[in-house]
């Protein structure tokens, strides 16, 4: 399940550095996060030892058997889709208090994903019949997970609504939108590539930088190596909620 899709193929090192610099943010208030609610949270793990993660090492990869439901304590995980071909895409990067591999956990079949531990991550785990255990016993733990569920479907929805309605300067828009608000570090730099960008979105590398470019000179965004910074959020929102610009 999608939760929001994003293309970071920063090395893996680079990454972890830029990750931990905004880490001490407090993300409680990031648009569009799909969490339980943090006492649904502490009742779900309570008890569970916590599990230290290095950077770099996997929770799990994708057609795994599913054993396993994690939740985040501290650091940040990435949750990445492979195509037949080898082609990648980050789909989730989950950060504290956040659940992982809830699909599997649940449904019991194998990982739709690969999970790996962009920073050194504190987690907690249950097993899934564990996790069937704290349900039953615990009855607002079902509603918590169906409506996590929800959350993450609605995004999928409004991903794929955004691919067919939207133009590709609109869906760039929104796109920078939320990862100022997810990724962006003190100053405001957002961490993402133009390649990456238009991996993401579809579309080319140029027309990517097109648009981009267009923006710099209307003083909408900054852009450095690696990197961009919105400068004038009204005028990107307002993109952002136009379809026809195709």
């Amino acid at each position: 399940m999608i939760e929001h899709a994003l293309i970071l193929q920063f090395p893996l090192n680079e990454r972890r550095n830029r990750i931990m610099a905004t880490n001490g943010a407090d993300d409680r208030n990031l648009p569009r996060l799909a969490r339980i609610d943090p006492r649904q949270f502490d009742l779900l793990f309570a008890g569970c030892k916590l599990e230290r993660y290095a950077a770099g090492q996997h929770l799990f990869v994708q057609e795994d058997a599913s054993d396993r439901i994690y939740g985040v304590m501290s650091g940040t995980v990435e949750i990445s889709i492979y195509s037949p071909g080898g082609q990648k895409l980050v789909a989730n990067i989950e950060l504290s208090r956040s659940l992982v591999g809830e699909i599997g956990a649940l449904d019991g079949r194998p990982r739709t994903a690969t999970a790996i531990c962009l920073t050194a991550c504190e987690l907690v785990s249950l097993s899934r019949t564990q996790l069937f255990d704290r349900i039953e016993k615990n009855p607002p733990l079902a509603r918590a997970m169906i409506e996590l569920l929800c959350a993450r479907l609605r995004w999928v929805s409004g991903e794929l609504g955004d691919q067919a309605f939207f133009g590709i300067e609109a869906r760039l828009a929104k796109r920078l939108v939320f990862l100022s608000g997810v990724m962006a570090d003190s100053a405001g730099w957002i961490p993402i590539s133009q390649s990456e960008l238009g991996e993401f979105l579809g579309a080319t590398r140029e027309s990517v930088n097109k648009t981009l470019n267009d923006w710099r000179n209307r003083q909408m965004i900054a852009i450095k190596r690696g990197g961009l910074r919105i400068t004038n959020l009204a005028a990107l929102n307002q993109i952002a909620e136009s379809q026809d610009d195709d």
